[in-house]
């Protein structure tokens, strides 16, 4: 089970630390990863991170704003974003791969889903 949260309502230029504990004693064998899904549209990657959190891999539109990382001891995956911008604004959801593979954008390669936590920005 995931548990996302951390979401909000943030000016552009702000930042916000999103959080997804997960429960059971697999976390660090899973792959971990972060979609959003603005009103309207499909659910798309943000960034992922292998199971060691010695790789992570951003999409194109959070790069260089975003640091996503993990702490295995207390089964949590953290995405840190800087310099939100209103196009950021989504319902964001952690998910898990729990055959720990890697680089998968694709929301059908995840079997565990966090409920999502709203990011808000305003201009």
């Amino acid at each position: 089970q995931l548990q996302a949260s951390g979401g909000g309502l943030v000016q552009a230029g702000g930042s916000l630390r999103l959080s997804c504990a997960a429960s059971g004693r697999t976390f660090s064998s899973y792959t971990m990863a972060w979609f959003r899904q603005a009103p309207g549209k499909e659910r798309d990657f943000v960034a992922v991170i292998g199971r060691s959190a010695m790789s992570t891999y951003y999409a194109d539109s959070v790069k260089g704003r975003s640091i996503l990382s993990r702490d295995n001891a207390k089964s949590t995956v953290y995405l840190q974003m800087n310099s939100l911008k209103p196009e950021d604004t989504a319902v964001y959801y952690c998910a898990a791969d729990p055959f720990g593979r890697y680089y998968y954008t694709s929301p059908l390669e995840y079997a565990y889903w966090g409920q999502g936590t709203l990011v808000t920005v305003s201009s």
